[in-house]
């Protein structure tokens, strides 16, 4: 058997609950080159490489300890791309959405904190505007994954 590469798109409550750490720790554990992030649409992306039993494992082990740590996956869907792609060695959570996840998280804190406080219109927009700017990483990343599964 050949290792070829595979997106997997994980749906559900699946974001705001550590589940991109859980899922590279199996990855790391399962040996798989590759990489998760958050999707804007709320779903979890990964793009891995490795032999169809070992993803089939690698993602059955995801609906379990997903489970475990509080993830309510609504499903799994898994796509096996028809070019190899070199991914990172060890299995990586990428970074660039984590100011989006900040972002998202002092979204909400601000609406708290404007009920509390009074007015915080000024650091609403100024947060607003940085979550926009940031949203284009993640945009990047999904586009990359469109295209490599068109082909």
């Amino acid at each position: 058997m050949t290792a070829s590469t595979h997106s997997i798109t994980i749906r559900g409550k699946v974001q705001d609950i550590g589940f991109r750490n859980t899922i590279e720790h199996i990855g790391r554990a399962f040996g798989l080159p590759g990489m998760v992030f958050n999707a804007k649409d709320g779903s979890v992306k990964i793009l891995c490489s490795g032999e169809d039993t070992v993803i089939n494992n690698f993602t059955r082990e995801i609906k379990v300890r997903g489970m475990e740590s509080g993830a309510e996956i609504a499903g799994i869907k898994e796509q096996t791309l028809s070019i190899n792609i070199e991914l990172p060695d060890n299995f990586t959570k990428v970074s660039s959405d984590d100011d989006i996840d900040i972002g998202r998280k002092l979204d909400v804190g601000v609406e708290v904190l404007k009920n509390i406080k009074g007015d915080t219109s000024a650091l609403v927009i100024e947060m607003r505007e940085h979550n926009k700017e940031q949203r284009g990483n993640n945009t990047r990343l999904e586009a990359i994954l469109e295209r490599l599964a068109a082909k």
